[in-house]
C-alpha cells in the first residue's frame, strides 16, 4: 500500500523516544484523587447498568454478507464503539471488542451489558479493520485472533502494530500510520489518521503507542470515525477544513466525568466537535454498552437529545440495526 503525508502544517503528536504525549496540556489523573473516585464508584447512586437484562439483539447476517453497492453508505453499531460500516462498495469494522468485559481478566471487570448481535463468525468478509487506539475497550485480543485468520487488512496508530503482530497478524497486513499520513484502501478510497485528544496503554504500560482518529474517504462519500478524544477544537477545525464535511460522523458520547474532561468529549463537547467537524448525519458512539463511568448508563445518549438542536440530524439505531444514511434521522428508543 502507498503511504504519504500531508505537507500542510497541522497539529502533531509528541514523541519523546519512549511515549506520545498530546499537543495539548491534558490530565488523565483525576483532580480530586483516586480516594474520591472510590468513594462515588461506592456510594453514588446513578443506574450505571441496567436493571434489566438488555436484548437479545441480532444483526441482520444475511442482509450484511450480501455486495455492498458501489455507492451505499450505511452503518452498524455493534455495541460501544465497534461499526460495521458499508461505504461505496466496501466493508469497513473500527475497534472490534466482542469480549465479554473491558478488562484485562474476563473474570473481573466492566461487563457488557448485552450479547454481541453479530457473532464474529458471522461477519461479512471485510476489506479494512480501523483501530482507533490500544485500550481494552477497543482492542480485543481474541476478536483479533480470529480476525487474523482472514485476509483483512489492518490500519492502526503509530505502535499498535506490536499487538497485532504478537496476537497472529501477519505484518505485510499491518499498517500504521501517524497522525495526518494517509494509506491507500483502493486507488479511489483513502483512509486517513487524524488528531485525537487521549492516550494509550494496556496492563501498567502507557502512552507507548499513539491513539487517533480517523476519516474514510471513498469516491462518494466521508466518514470521520473519532475514536476516543477529549475536546480538541483545533483539531477539530482542521480535521473539517481538510476532509469535511463528512457524510457520516461518529463520535464517542459516553464515559464522560468532569474527572476526566480532558480525554472524553461526553454529550455537549461531541455537539461541539460535530460542529467544528462541518456538520452531517450524527451516530454517537462509545456508550450503552459498558459501565465505565458515574453516569446512569442511558444519560449520554438522553443528554444528546436534550442538547441537539433541530439541525442535527441524530442516527440513534438498536444495536444491530443496520442504518441507511441517506434514509435520514434515525431515533430507535432502544434504551427506553
Amino acid at each position: 500500500m502507498s503511504l504519504q503525508t500531508d505537507s500542510a502544517p497541522r497539529l502533531q503528536a509528541a514523541y519523546n523516544g519512549k511515549t506520545y504525549e498530546n499537543t495539548l496540556p491534558t490530565t488523565v489523573s483525576p483532580p480530586s484523587g483516586y480516594g474520591a473516585l472510590l468513594k462515588r464508584w461506592l456510594f453514588d447512586k446513578a443506574e450505571r447498568a441496567p436493571r434489566a437484562p438488555l436484548g437479545p439483539f441480532r444483526a441482520d447476517a444475511p442482509a450484511l454478507a450480501a455486495p455492498v453497492p458501489a455507492t451505499a453508505l450505511r452503518a452498524t453499531w455493534l455495541g460501544h464503539s465497534t461499526l460495521l460500516l458499508e461505504v461505496d462498495g466496501r466493508r469497513i469494522l473500527t475497534d472490534p471488542v466482542w469480549a465479554e468485559r473491558a478488562s484485562p481478566s474476563q473474570l473481573m471487570g466492566p461487563k457488557r451489558f448485552f450479547a454481541p448481535p453479530l457473532p464474529l463468525d458471522k461477519l461479512p468478509r471485510l476489506d479494512a479493520v480501523v483501530l482507533s487506539h490500544d485500550h481494552y475497550d477497543h482492542l480485543d485480543p481474541a476478536a483479533i485472533r480470529f480476525l487474523a485468520k482472514t485476509n483483512v487488512p489492518f490500519f492502526c496508530p503509530l505502535g499498535v502494530g506490536a499487538h497485532l503482530r504478537r496476537w497472529g497478524v501477519p505484518a505485510a497486513r499491518i499498517t500504521e500510520l501517524t497522525w495526518w499520513e494517509t494509506a491507500a484502501l483502493a486507488p479511489d478510497f483513502t483512509l486517513v489518521a487524524t488528531p485525537a485528544r487521549h492516550f494509550s496503554g494496556r496492563g501498567l504500560t502507557r502512552n507507548d503507542t499513539l491513539w487517533a482518529s480517523w476519516c474514510l474517504l471513498g469516491p462518494t462519500h466521508k466518514v470521520f470515525f473519532g475514536g476516543d478524544s477529549g475536546p480538541f477544537d483545533e483539531a477539530f477545525r482542521q480535521i473539517g477544513e481538510a476532509y469535511g464535511p463528512f457524510d457520516l460522523v461518529t463520535l464517542e458520547i459516553g464515559a464522560s466525568d468532569p474527572e476526566w474532561a480532558d480525554i472524553h468529549l461526553g454529550p455537549d463537547n461531541a455537539l461541539a466537535a460535530h460542529r467544528l467537524l462541518g456538520g452531517g448525519p450524527l451516530l454517537p458512539l462509545h456508550w450503552g454498552t459498558f459501565n465505565l463511568a458515574f453516569h446512569a448508563w442511558r444519560q449520554p445518549v438522553q443528554r444528546l437529545l436534550e442538547a441537539a438542536d433541530a439541525g442535527v440530524p441524530l442516527l440513534l439505531p438498536a444495536p444491530g440495526q443496520r442504518v441507511d444514511v441517506a434514509a435520514g434521522p434515525l431515533n430507535s428508543r432502544w434504551w427506553e
